[in-house]
């Protein structure tokens, strides 16, 4: 199977990341529908070619209909990975009822992907982040570990403890206007945050084996979580850019609590803007979906307007030279103060 094949999981008209469908022909480019497949012929025409295989291909665009997903599915048969930015996990017999019923990965018997945290982080999230500067993993930590997760945050949710959303350098009754989510930070050893507290643990030992291969950064230490909750009334969070002003956060990770959610309905999607590029990512907030993405301005996003509750767990990573810096700044006074210092906490943290 092609590079491409493996990589290149995105539309190539618009950027989408979802439901998308193969080039017949080619078996190497993506869309996310029929029309855009058209619109983009001209130009894909020009460097498409036929694929090596035994049956006669498809000649015209608007007849691909195959879809990206039957396509690893068929390399997984053969004994092939793909590696795109929704990773997949080894095959298993559970993983092929998972794949019947929709989902993106193989996975135990408990829904987790069947990758441990080293292969997944070097065989798939390192060259993933490393090219696209965004990664989707789903089936994380599985369905029963995922529910765990949500029963603390919805707890905590009850407790009253979240508060408005802040943000960094602006008024504060400009707050609402740009982002609508109500947070709380969490350590993980807090009562009732067990699950957090292991799904925080998982996110370090994915980011402890990719350290020293993700860009040129040095990976020591991280934020507390931050769990956030879209009311579900239509709010949402404008375009940003995490850490636009060099504050030490390097990579953004963020886990996903919401069952049965359904995009067109609910909203609520993340959409990214990488810099340089005319293609935009849409990432659904799905049940158990880690995704990863650079903080700085390579990766400006939005949240759409949610119409259902919409949960979500951030946690940042700091790279250590540019948050000493960053450190020596705020506690001089001579730059913005970004995140506050007491949110740090060293990697081996849990």
């Amino acid at each position: 199977m092609s590079d491409l094949i493996r990589d290149r999981q995105y539309c190539e008209l618009c950027g989408k990341m979802e439901n998308l469908l193969i080039c017949g022909r080619c078996r190497s480019s993506f869309y996310c529908s029929k029309e855009h497949q058209k619109q983009d012929w001209k130009k894909h025409k020009l460097i498409c070619k036929e694929a090596d295989k035994p049956h006669v291909p498809r000649q015209k665009p608007e007849l691909a209909q195959e879809t990206a997903q039957q396509t690893k599915e068929q390399a997984a048969s053969s004994g092939e990975k793909t590696k795109g930015c929704i990773p997949k996990a080894e095959t298993s017999e559970a993983g092929d009822k998972a794949r019947e019923q929709g989902s993106n990965n193989c996975t135990t018997p408990n829904g987790q992907s069947s990758l441990n945290p080293q292969k997944l982080a070097v065989e798939y999230i390192v060259p993933c982040m490393n090219k696209h500067g965004i990664c989707v993993v789903d089936n994380f930590l599985g369905a029963e570990t995922g529910m765990g997760v949500v029963e603390n945050v919805k707890s905590l949710y009850k407790t009253g403890r979240f508060t408005d959303g802040q943000l960094v350098s602006k008024k504060s009754d400009s707050t609402k206007d740009i982002r609508g989510d109500k947070i709380t930070w969490v350590e993980g050893k807090e009562p009732g945050c067990e699950n957090i507290r292991f799904l925080m643990s998982r996110m370090d030992d994915l980011i402890r084996h990719c350290n020293g291969k993700l860009g040129n950064y040095t990976i020591n230490g991280r934020t507390k979580a931050m769990v956030a909750c879209y009311p579900g009334n239509g709010t949402g969070y404008v375009r940003h850019v995490d850490n636009p002003n060099g504050d030490g956060r390097c990579a953004t990770c963020i886990y996903y609590l919401n069952k049965d959610w359904n995009a067109k309905e609910h909203g609520g999607v993340l959409r990214i803007f990488p810099e340089g590029k005319a293609q935009f990512a849409d990432i659904e907030p799905k049940f158990d979906r880690l995704l990863l993405f650079w903080s700085d301005r390579r990766n400006p996003h939005e949240v759409q307007p949610a119409y259902a509750t919409r949960y979500a767990i951030t946690v940042w990573y700091f790279d250590a030279e540019e948050r000493a810096r960053a450190k020596e700044k705020y506690l001089t006074g001579n730059g913005e103060k970004g995140l506050k210092v007491d949110l740090d906490k060293p990697l081996d943290a849990s």
